[in-house]
């Protein structure tokens, strides 16, 4: 075996132990919900969004992988090392985040730890000065956009939803209503789950199609084609690997989620979920890579937001959103240490 296809499957093999961790971090967001409301148990609801994370395959194209792939980072300034650097600072950032039960963006760290090893490796070889002319302005404009926006349309949504809900259900005996979301709330969880999948997947597809094309194993008019006779491999893996990671996610962030920000009934969890699923079904289409974490916390929010301000504790909400600040310079400076110790060691990295 040689060198550079050796070091193409360690790429492969890093992109989907993210994509592993990813689910597994991510967990929360698709079932937190629907666990607090007390509509499945823990184990029918990790085995729900596993194979709701699954199916997405089928349903939400590749649009966030292309922008992920080649929309955001110049190609050309790519090498297999930027892509293991960039993944190890996401993947540092993540499990940080999920041991201190902080429900932060898988997503962002990806896209921060990327661009973190693209700049460290051209500032290594042109200078500080120009280190920056890695990124290209149009993708990272969109990303940060949304990254603002998404989580205010979950919470939007969510305010709309439940107000609705509580309005068309006025004269509605509260047990009534209770049985009936319960029984919608399985389909607004597993609308999400598709959402998670969907958009979530699609950024680790991204990366891997990039590490292939960096290796030499597609062309640029693959790159620009659906990645030729890789696509179906590449979407499967990925799906496959973030279900694996979703069934056996962690329960810190499903506290933070669920119970921590505000408390949540069936109505509000089939609310808060339904507004996630729509903002992702709609950003995953048009190619943006948003936050699921930052949608279904805004969603949230909005739920809780509906009975009084006071209802939502806003001092967790403060640290959640104080993590999402860090999330892209912290995962980007630990990809760009990462890239610098590899340089160190490998000097033609």
């Amino acid at each position: 075996m040689n060198a550079g296809l050796l070091l193409l499957i360690i790429t492969v093999v890093v992109a989907l132990t993210f994509d592993f961790l990813n689910g597994f971090h991510d967990a929360a967001n698709s079932i937190a919900t629907v666990v607090s409301t007390r509509v499945l148990t823990p184990r029918k609801a990790v085995l729900l969004a596993a194979f709701c994370n699954f199916i997405a395959a089928w349903f939400l194209g590749t649009a966030v992988a292309k922008t992920i792939g080649k929309g955001m980072i110049r190609l050309e300034d790519v090498t297999q090392y930027v892509v293991i650097a960039g993944l190890a600072g996401a993947i540092v950032w993540d499990l940080l985040t999920w041991w201190w039960g902080l429900p932060t963006s898988s997503s962002h760290a990806l896209i921060g730890g990327y661009a973190g090893a693209a700049v460290a490796r051209h500032a290594l070889n042109h200078g500080i000065g120009s280190a920056f002319a890695v990124i290209i302005p149009a993708g990272w404009t969109k990303t940060l956009i949304f990254m603002v926006i998404a989580p205010m349309i979950g919470l939007a949504l969510a305010l709309l939803f439940t107000t609705a809900s509580y309005w068309l259900m006025r004269n509605t005996a509260p047990r009534t209503v209770d049985n009936w979301f319960r029984r919608l709330q399985l389909l607004s969880a597993a609308a999400y789950s598709v959402g998670h999948g969907g958009n979530d997947a699609q950024k680790t597809m991204g990366i891997v199609a990039g590490a292939f094309f960096t290796a030499g194993y597609m062309s640029p008019y693959d790159m620009g084609h659906d990645w030729g006779r890789l696509k179906w491999p590449i979407i499967l893996a990925a799906h496959a690997v973030i279900a694996a990671g979703t069934y056996f996610g962690g329960w810190r962030i499903v506290h933070t989620m669920g119970s921590k920000i505000t408390k949540l009934k069936p109505i509000g969890g089939f609310c808060a979920e339904s507004a996630g699923a729509l903002t992702l079904f709609g950003t995953a289409l048009a190619g943006i890579p948003v936050s699921t974490t930052h949608t279904i916390t805004g969603a949230i929010i909005g739920v809780g937001a509906v009975h009084r301000l006071s209802a939502v504790r806003w001092g967790v909400a403060r640290r959640i959103v104080w993590a999402w600040i860090l999330t892209i310079p912290a995962s980007g400076a630990v990809a760009g240490l990462a890239f610098w110790i590899i340089r160190t060691v490998h000097p033609v990295a």
